[in-house]
């Protein structure tokens, strides 16, 4: 495993961190292209993408600071520089980029389906982030592709690696799916449903969390947002939409 990239005397620079920035700006970049092939401005969708990034960023440095404001007042940078993406963070940045979409003119299936590929292929560097740093082990495996998480250690799946070739096949699938959808927010409904399955089923090679309990273990947190996921894609597949051709 190699959680860091670059150590030098005070300065650290987290793998997982560079990775996460690199997919970001790529699926930025991805964007210009697939904003084409769903009929939007590529400056406008970019604006967007900046906009999301921004205010999930700025959202859970507040709840952060809601949260914990003992902390906060005590060591602020510290505090400020913890990982804090939580499922309301991410809930209160989608409600502010629906009303900001909404603004803009901007379709929301359209947008979303732009943005599928996007997603995935961010997913991928994210999960080559998790792959670097060994922060997500999976079950003991006797394959030949097996990777101990310390030295000498047992060796595991590699579900980070096995989550990083599912998201890079998708993404590709998704690019050829986006142009040749029917109707809007058909290729976000196949992302959704692909996405949710891959994780539901990955779930089976993780090792499940025993600090974290969610309707008596019935289901693994991540499996119940995986359903989640395929719920919303039958809700989108099932809603009465545009043909892509009467899109403007």
């Amino acid at each position: 495993m190699h959680p860091t990239l670059l150590h030098f005397g005070h300065i650290t620079l987290p793998t997982f961190g560079v990775l996460a920035a690199l997919g970001l700006m790529a699926g930025l970049a991805l964007s210009l292209r697939t904003a084409v092939s769903a009929g939007l401005s590529p400056d406008r969708l970019w604006n967007a993408g900046l906009f999301v990034l921004l205010s999930a960023f700025v959202l859970s440095r507040v709840l952060l600071i809601v949260l914990y404001l003992h902390a906060f007042l005590t060591y602020p940078i510290l505090l400020l520089a913890v990982p804090s993406l939580t499922p309301l963070g991410i809930l209160l940045t989608g409600i502010v980029t629906v009303l900001y979409l909404r603004v803009r003119r901007l379709p929301l299936l359209a947008t979303l389906d732009a943005w599928a590929p996007c997603a995935t292929l961010v997913w991928a560097f994210l999960a080559l982030g998790h792959f670097a740093e060994g922060s997500d082990p999976g079950l003991v495996t006797k394959l030949p592709w097996g990777r101990p998480m310390i030295a000498g250690g047992i060796p595991l799946h590699p579900v980070a690696l096995y989550a990083a070739m599912v998201a890079v096949l998708l993404t590709g699938v998704l690019l050829l799916h986006l142009r040749r959808r029917r109707r809007r927010g058909d290729t976000a409904a196949f992302a959704l449903a692909a996405v949710g399955i891959a994780q539901f089923l990955l779930t089976f090679l993780r090792q499940p969390d025993p600090s974290v309990e969610t309707l008596g273990n019935l289901l693994d947190p991540i499996q119940w947002v995986a359903i989640g996921m395929i719920v919303a894609a039958g809700i989108i597949w099932l809603w009465p939409r545009k043909l892509v051709f009467d899109a403007v």
